[in-house]
């Protein structure tokens, strides 16, 4: 049996000839918005390490000038050696893993419950799941912090996390990868004689770790970057996360432009480490999600 096979043009001199690359008009205006808004998106990061690396009393110095004249180290040796970053960044990674496990674990219960066990007012019970991602954190602030009060959470690992696990738009985005796997690996889970928690385990959470991977990343950076609630739930100073830590800096020191922006570039750091360590999964959970 032949099967037929179509040859690449080529030249009167037998080379193949090389495809014209046709440059469209919205595929160049595209090209020029990302880096438009790549620029627009690194110009505060650049500002803060050029300002990180001037002299205390350049930064105020008039005219305004992007490069130090005199670059120094300084303003990251009086952050570390007053040495209560190092404590906002212990607390930082351990309240944004706890709450990146605990949101993982809960999130994909509640997922696969609602893509894969059919129950009675499943998808009302969803609905009215999925309505919460319009409900404003800030509006929880104070019946949280009442209920961390009456439970005795306040000024506590626990208090600090907890609030932050719920995430109705990762069990959203869960559930829609769920829904997309075939039935068939779960009806010869069934034949097997595996149960829902069995079939979750060996067949569903294999074939999901890019999404996961996406879910954990996102679920970190914002439990990292969450201001608000730790501020709220926080009296002790030996709690304080980075961001909180920041605010308090620059109301107990003065302004401190150098010694400010150093502390914002080591707190940024972690994010921006974990984030090139598992980039190819995010973009990978992103596009098996169908989110763009």
């Amino acid at each position: 049996m032949s099967t037929a096979t179509t040859a690449a043009p080529r030249t009167a001199a037998g080379r193949p000839r090389r495809r014209r690359v046709r440059v469209r008009p919205g595929g160049v205006l595209a090209t020029v918005s990302v880096l438009f808004l790549a620029v627009v998106w690194l110009l505060p990061l650049v500002w803060a390490v050029l300002t990180s690396l001037k002299p205390e009393g350049e930064t105020t110095a008039v005219p305004v000038r992007w490069l130090p004249l005199e670059p120094t180290l300084e303003a990251y040796r009086a952050v570390i050696a007053r040495g209560d970053l190092q404590q906002w960044l212990l607390n930082s990674t351990v309240i944004s893993t706890g709450v990146t496990v605990l949101t993982l674990v809960v999130c994909v219960l509640a997922a696969y419950a609602f893509s894969k066990v059919p129950f009675p007012g499943s998808s009302w019970l969803f609905a009215l799941f999925i309505a919460g991602i319009l409900v404003p954190a800030q509006v929880l602030i104070i019946p949280l912090f009442d209920e961390m009060t009456v439970l005795g959470l306040v000024d506590t690992y626990w208090g600090i996390a907890l609030p932050q696990v719920v995430a109705p738009v990762m069990v959203f985005i869960l559930k829609r990868f769920f829904d997309a796997i075939p039935r068939d690996y779960e009806e010869a889970a069934r034949i097997d004689g595996a149960g829902h928690l069995r079939i979750l385990w060996n067949v569903v959470l294999p074939m999901s770790l890019p999404i996961l991977a996406a879910v954990g990343i996102f679920t970190f950076v914002h439990a990292w970057n969450n201001f608000l609630w730790p501020f709220v739930a926080t009296t002790d100073p030996a709690l304080m996360t980075v961001p909180v830590g920041l605010g308090t800096v620059q109301g107990a020191y003065g302004i401190q432009y150098a010694q400010n922006m150093a502390a914002a570039v080591l707190g940024a750091l972690p994010l921006i480490a974990v984030f090139l360590l598992f980039q190819r999964q995010v973009v990978r959970g992103v596009t098996d999600a169908g989110l763009k």
